[in-house]
C-alpha cells in the first residue's frame, strides 16, 4: 500500500556553483576566467563542519595565465582537517623592493618611486615575468573533541623562467634591480630557484561556519623548515602566525559582524629566495592586501592586519549585503636596515554581498579598493575574503 506522506527530499552534500569572472586590479590589469566553487559535507551536518574549495582558470590582458585549487576540508565527525593549496601560473607583476616604503624606486639607487595606479597599465619596464608551481598539503587530526588541530604538512615553491625586465647589466651605469641585487648578495641564481619543506602545525577553529562565519575564532601556527635535502635552493625556515575573529553587533541579526583578521610571516633562519618571501597576496586564499598588485609589500619580515564590516542590506532577508574595509601591512627588509613597523602601508573600499546559498552562506561579492600612490582595484570572490 502506497503512503500519502510526502517523500522526504535528501538533502544535498555537494553544492557546485561556477562563476564566470571579469575582473580589473593592478595585479593582473583585466581579468577573464571562471571560478568553480564547491562546498561539500563528509559527515552529518551537527557533527561535521562543511568543506570548502576554490578552482581557479584565469588569463588575463598582461598575458598572464593562472590556475588553482585550493580547498580547507574536514573528514566525518571533523577528525581530520586538510589543507590543500596548488597552484600553475604564468606570471607577470611588477615588484618594488623589500620593506614597506612606497616611493622606492624598482632600481637600486634610483630616482622617483613609481606609481601604483593601474589605469593606464604598469610599465613594461617595471615588470618581472615567471613561472611558478605551488604545491601545499597540510594534514592535521583533531585533539578528541575540542576545535583544537594539529599535524604535519608539506611545502614547495618553485619559480622559473625569472626574466626582470627593468635588469641591464650592459648599461652605463647598470641598470641594477632590488630582485637582482638581493639574489646576488646572498649568493642565489636569479632565473630559478625552489623551497621544499615539511612543516608543524597547530590550529584552533570556533568559526561556525568556514566560508562565512559570524562567530567564533581562528588561531594557527605554522614552522616551516626547507632544507637544501628536501629540494630548496637554500636551507631557510619561516614561521606563520594568524588571527581571525567575528563580533555580532545586533543579536537579532548574525549578519551583522565586525571581522578582524591578522597574521605575521617571518624568515626565521637561513636565506629564502626574493619571490619566496613574505608578501601580500600570497596568503592562501590570495585575499590579503585589497587594493594592492599581488607582491607589493614584500620583505623578510611582514605583519598584515584587517577589519572589515559586514551587514545586511534588507530589514529582514539575508540575500544582499555590504562590506566596508580597512587594512594595514608593514615589511622589514634586513639588508637594507628598513625595520618592522618603520612605515606602514593602508588599503580601504567597500563592496557588495549576494548569498547565493542561504544554507551554506556561499557570497558572491564584488569589492572596491583604494590606496596609497594611486592603488585601485575590482574584485570579485566567492565566499567571504576571511
Amino acid at each position: 500500500m502506497k503512503s500519502n506522506e510526502p517523500s522526504e527530499k535528501k538533502e544535498k552534500k555537494v553544492d557546485i556553483n561556477i562563476l564566470p569572472v571579469v575582473a580589473t586590479n593592478p595585479t593582473v590589469g583585466v581579468l577573464f576566467g571562471v571560478l568553480p566553487g564547491v562546498n561539500w559535507n563528509m559527515g552529518e551536518e551537527e557533527t561535521t563542519r562543511n568543506s570548502t574549495a576554490l578552482i581557479g582558470i584565469y588569463y588575463t590582458t598582461l598575458n598572464q595565465l593562472f590556475t588553482s585549487v585550493r580547498a580547507n576540508a574536514f573528514t566525518k565527525e571533523d577528525k581530520f582537517n586538510l589543507l590543500t593549496d596548488i597552484r600553475f601560473n604564468l606570471n607577470a607583476q611588477p615588484t618594488y623592493g623589500l620593506g614597506s616604503v612606497l616611493d622606492k624606486s624598482t632600481l637600486v639607487g634610483g630616482g622617483e618611486g613609481p606609481s601604483d595606479n593601474p589605469y593606464p597599465p604598469f610599465q613594461e619596464q617595471e615588470m618581472m615575468y615567471f613561472n611558478n608551481f605551488r604545491l601545499y598539503q597540510t594534514v592535521q587530526m583533531r585533539h578528541k573533541k575540542t576545535n583544537l588541530f594539529y599535524g604535519v604538512g608539506y611545502h614547495l615553491d618553485v619559480f622559473w623562467s625569472i626574466d626582470d625586465r627593468q635588469l641591464d647589466l650592459d648599461a652605463e651605469p647598470q641598470r641594477i634591480t632590488h630582485h637582482y641585487r638581493y639574489q646576488s648578495m646572498k649568493g642565489l641564481p636569479t632565473d630559478k630557484y625552489s623551497q621544499s619543506g615539511l612543516s608543524a602545525n597547530a590550529t584552533f577553529d570556533s568559526r561556525d561556519n568556514v566560508v562565512n562565519p559570524y562567530e567564533g575564532q581562528l588561531a594557527a601556527i605554522s614552522l616551516r623548515a626547507f632544507p637544501k635535502f628536501l629540494g630548496s635552493t637554500t636551507s631557510a625556515s619561516q614561521l606563520w602566525m594568524e588571527y581571525r575573529t567575528y563580533v555580532n553587533l545586533v543579536k537579532s541579526r548574525p549578519r551583522n559582524v565586525l571581522a578582524f583578521w591578522g597574521y605575521g610571516w617571518f624568515v626565521t633562519s637561513g636565506t629564502s629566495p626574493y619571490l619566496a618571501l613574505p608578501a601580500i597576496g600570497w596568503d592562501m586564499f590570495a585575499r590579503s592586501g585589497r587594493p594592492y598588485t599581488q607582491g607589493r609589500i614584500r620583505g623578510e619580515d611582514l605583519v598584515y592586519a584587517e577589519t572589515e564590516w559586514r551587514f545586511p542590506l534588507q530589514r529582514e532577508k539575508n540575500k544582499w549585503g555590504g562590506v566596508l574595509f580597512i587594512n594595514t601591512s608593514t615589511a622589514s627588509s634586513r639588508t637594507e636596515n628598513i625595520n618592522l613597523f618603520s612605515n606602514f602601508v593602508f588599503g580601504y573600499g567597500g563592496g557588495l554581498r549576494f548569498m547565493i546559498n542561504e544554507k551554506k552562506r556561499v557570497n558572491l561579492g564584488l569589492d572596491y579598493g583604494f590606496g596609497a600612490n594611486g592603488a585601485q582595484g575590482l574584485f570579485l570572490n566567492l565566499n567571504e575574503y576571511f
